[in-house]
């Protein structure tokens, strides 16, 4: 297995479900586009996962969990922020499990939030040290 394909994989398409994520969200499909935000923050964590793993990352979702096995160091503020996203997962999937604000202000300041954390797992990732 090539780990740096797999990295690679990983990265490029948590850039692309990111972008399918602001533009469902610009076009008012608020539920979907908050699912492709998670769905990128789940594949770059999963980057993360493969590089510190050297193997395959498991096929599970909860942010936070990827993270742990990943070694990401997460502060509180961004474990509780990637604790919450995980709810639009959930949400997507099955629509009537949770109570989730589907607002266009709430979804745009969520996006925002996602493309920061993004950036930033993404900045760790391609840091040597990590």
């Amino acid at each position: 297995m090539d780990i740096e394909k797999q990295i690679a994989y990983w990265r490029d398409s948590a850039e692309e479900d990111i972008v399918a994520a602001r533009r469902n969200i610009e076009i008012g499909l608020i539920r979907h586009g908050l699912f492709w935000a998670h769905l990128a923050l789940e594949k770059i964590l999963k980057a993360h996962v493969a590089k510190e793993t050297r193997a395959i990352p498991p096929y599970i979702h909860n942010l936070v969990r990827l993270a742990r096995i990943a070694n990401v160091p997460l502060s509180e503020d961004r474990e509780e922020f990637l604790r919450q996203f995980d709810v639009y997962q959930m949400f997507a999937r099955y629509p009537g499990s949770s109570h989730v604000s589907i607002d266009p202000y709430v979804a745009k300041r969520n996006l925002e939030a996602a493309e920061e954390a993004l950036q930033w797992l993404r900045q760790i990732l391609d840091s040597p040290e990590q």
